[in-house]
């Protein structure tokens, strides 16, 4: 994958990342099926960005797929790096000895 084709990829890590933020606001759906949710949309995301975009890293269906899902799951990492830095200190149980 070459370095000019990473916006390609970017926009599959931020509609699945938007995809996850209005599946957590659904209160039937746990939350440990949004990773599940944000692969399977990112997979689906792949194999249109092959077909759609001219740029697209892969060439083959096979490989679409994998680099959606992979970008699907990314988005839940974005999640957890803004969870984090965004973390109130007060929050934090104290820490024991």
């Amino acid at each position: 994958m070459d370095i000019t084709t990473l916006g390609t990829v970017t926009a599959i890590v931020a509609i699945c990342y938007l995809i996850g933020l209005a599946v957590k606001a659904i209160p039937n759906i746990k939350d440990n099926l949004i990773p599940v949710i944000v692969g399977l949309c990112g997979g689906a995301l792949g194999v249109a960005g092959l077909y759609l975009m001219p740029e697209f890293p892969a060439e083959d269906v096979m490989n679409a797929v994998a680099i959606g899902i992979v970008s699907g799951l990314a988005s839940t990492g974005v999640n957890q790096v803004y969870k984090q830095i965004t973390k109130d200190k007060d929050d934090e149980p104290p820490e024991q000895m």
